[in-house]
């Protein structure tokens, strides 16, 4: 029985948008990493480059996204639409990663002196965490619909 059926058109209305807003968050972490694994320079907010192949705790992060955290976003994604309990349990999963992960480099990224709060830092930085809560609060909200 497919549990997506019993929500209201207003509740799969918030869902596919989080879903879609999780999907893009996949697609360019795993875009960036794919960089960072090869050695493409990154630019920090507040101008410098760095070369994230030196900075091992990245170089490291880069691989865990890539083999654990996309992988399982990407599952989920798919199970939402084939077998929704375990994709919707799969994407709680990727909403708690997003929430950790985003919040850790917003707060590295204030590390630097006054860094210039423009729509890209805001993308790259909170937004994913802002995603992860909403998804969060909505599992929340419809846990007993989805799993009742």
């Amino acid at each position: 029985m497919n549990t997506l059926t019993n929500l209201s058109a207003i509740s799969l209305v918030l869902l596919y948008g989080l879903i879609a807003m999780i999907a893009v968050l996949t697609i360019i972490v795993g875009w960036a990493q794919i960089g960072c694994l090869r050695g493409h320079p990154f630019k920090n907010p507040d101008g410098t480059i760095d070369d994230c192949r030196e900075q091992k705790l990245f170089y490291g992060i880069a691989w865990a996204d890539l083999v654990v955290a996309c992988p399982l976003s990407l599952v989920g994604l798919v199970a939402v639409f084939t077998a929704p309990r375990i994709g919707l349990l799969l994407l709680t999963g990727v909403s708690v990663w997003l929430v950790w992960a985003n919040v850790m480099t917003t707060v590295t990224s204030l590390r630097f002196e006054k860094p210039r709060i423009t729509l890209q830092w805001l993308l790259v930085f909170p937004f994913g965490s802002f995603v992860g809560l909403a998804y969060l609060i909505w599992m929340l909200f419809h846990f007993e619909a989805v799993y009742g």
